[in-house]
């Protein structure tokens, strides 16, 4: 085997070992799909090569940071690319010391020449990604920062949500928002991956990955990946959820039957039984409030009662709570609740 096939049989088996959620990336705006003002606004704003500074805010895994590298891309291309763009996680390096470091030594710098066949416009482009984690002193240093340096760096600003980002920056960035995928669009996407990888769905696996993703392709693009890892290429709605970390729909089903029914005893101990299987104490109150918003069993008034404990339970487990004692907690207020159901 001489070099050239060498480094051919690398690069096959570097492709293999990608994430899936890297070798399927839109490498062009057009690309990105679902988020169809989006791409129409940027697609006319880049025909110009001056852009804005930006603000993409939404869910997580609808395509912010995917548009934010596609525009690069086609801007600079892959070579000047490195040299032009600095792509920071916020949520890591927050603090007003690497505004003041990291990204000043890198706003302040001029640009070279580009390279034929781009745009390669006369600036750089620094992408700042969760930004909404950002402490306000550090945003309040970032937004003079894009004061000063606006002629030779645009700042991508990327956060799930907005309200957390102060005015100044806000009002210096054209807005963009992100929505959350369809489940037409995701099943399109997925069934484009599963054909690639030689991978067969069977009934439900879309709707499935749909429904533990909810609305996040990111997240369903990787549960089928490490799904695919684990059980081959034959792939079951089962199999998603078990890979997901989902609690079993009857179980949770259950476990509002015997709230329902007023027996206190039997709920908890098959909230304990659940607990026990390892599943985290934040899970089991999620799919038991979705599942007793979607009941028929109980008046919305008591619903609204429950989920409202079922919130404050979840900020005690936050805070650092033991689990079992909130979930017990939560379980008995609603059994009490639901024992108060008025007879038909």
């Amino acid at each position: 085997m001489d070099v050239d096939d060498q480094q051919h049989h690398a690069h096959v088996q570097a492709k293999k070992k990608e994430p899936w959620v890297d070798k399927y990336r839109p490498k062009k705006v057009s690309d990105v799909a679902y988020q169809t003002e989006v791409v129409s606004a940027l697609e006319k704003a880049m025909e110009t090569h001056n852009l804005p500074h930006m603000l993409f805010y939404g869910p997580p895994g609808t395509g912010k940071t995917t548009c934010a590298l596609a525009i690069c891309k086609q801007l600079y291309g892959p070579e000047l690319g490195k040299k032009r763009v600095l792509e920071l996680n916020a949520s890591d390096e927050r603090g007003i010391s690497v505004v003041r470091g990291k990204i000043k030594s890198f706003a302040s710098t001029t640009v070279g020449e580009g390279v034929p066949g781009y745009p390669c416009p006369p600036y750089k482009i620094l992408i700042l990604d969760e930004a909404d984690s950002m402490t306000n002193d550090a945003q309040s240093a970032l937004r003079r920062m894009m004061e000063t340096y606006s002629r030779v760096t645009r700042f991508f600003i990327l956060c799930n949500y907005v309200s957390k980002i102060i005015d100044p920056i806000s009002s210096r960035c054209a807005k963009f928002r992100f929505k959350s995928l369809d489940g037409g669009t995701m099943h399109e996407r997925i069934n484009f991956i599963a054909k690639g990888e030689n991978l067969q769905l069977a009934e439900g696996t879309l709707q499935a990955l749909e429904h533990v993703s909810a609305g996040d392709m990111r997240k369903a693009i990787t549960l089928l990946q490490s799904a695919a890892s684990l059980f081959g290429s034959e792939l079951t709605g089962d199999r998603i959820r078990e890979v997901a970390g989902v609690i079993p729909d009857e179980k949770i089903e259950e476990l509002l039957q015997l709230c329902v029914a007023g027996d206190s005893q039997k709920s908890q101990a098959l909230a304990e039984d659940i607990l026990k299987d390892g599943f985290p104490c934040l899970q089991i109150l999620e799919q038991f409030g979705y599942y007793l918003a979607d009941s028929d069993l109980l008046e919305d008034e008591m619903k609204a009662e429950i989920c409202l404990k079922l919130g404050e339970v979840e900020k005690k487990l936050v805070d650092g709570a033991d689990e079992w004692l909130q979930l017990s907690h939560c379980i008995s207020i609603a059994t009490i609740v639901c024992s108060t159901k008025p007879e038909k």
